[in-house]
């Protein structure tokens, strides 16, 4: 007699199968070089001055290492660009490039596109009474 899956294991998979739909769609918009993990900066980036680098981390509740080496890798592919901050001479703004303009209108699409066919596989309630859960159970490491 084998054991229900636990609650980790529950989640790890739900991530997987979310993160394979939203790197499928990602190809099939014509980016097959971004990874579900990218939607983090093109999520969070402020489209028009460009962000921090600590409040891009910060938005997207990863750590700042994370999110240095993400933004390392869509800088050397072309998606965005370090520039000086205007406000602070020691500090560098992430900006999008005009590839990575579009890219981020195509990645927030694909996000979207796999949020409502989730929310359609589970029915509205559901939906929002699971993301809810998911928001209290990572409050609690918080």
């Amino acid at each position: 007699m084998s054991a229900d899956p636990d609650l980790g294991r529950l989640l790890l998979e739900a991530q997987r199968a979310l993160a394979a739909e939203l790197a499928f769609a990602l190809e099939e918009r014509g980016y097959p070089d971004l990874r579900p993990g990218h939607a983090a900066v093109f999520l969070h980036i402020d489209r028009r001055s460009g962000s921090r680098l600590s409040d891009l981390a910060a938005r997207a509740r990863v750590s700042k290492q994370s999110m240095m080496l993400t933004v390392d890798e869509l800088e050397s592919r072309g998606y965005l660009r370090r520039a000086p901050d205007r406000d602070d001479a020691r500090a560098k703004v992430v900006r999008l490039t005009t590839r990575g303009r579009t890219a981020a209108t195509e990645c927030r699409r694909a996000v979207q596109a796999v949020e409502t066919r989730s929310r359609r596989l589970v029915g509205d309630r559901p939906y929002a009474e699971l993301r809810a859960t998911l928001e209290e159970l990572g409050a609690i490491g918080s």
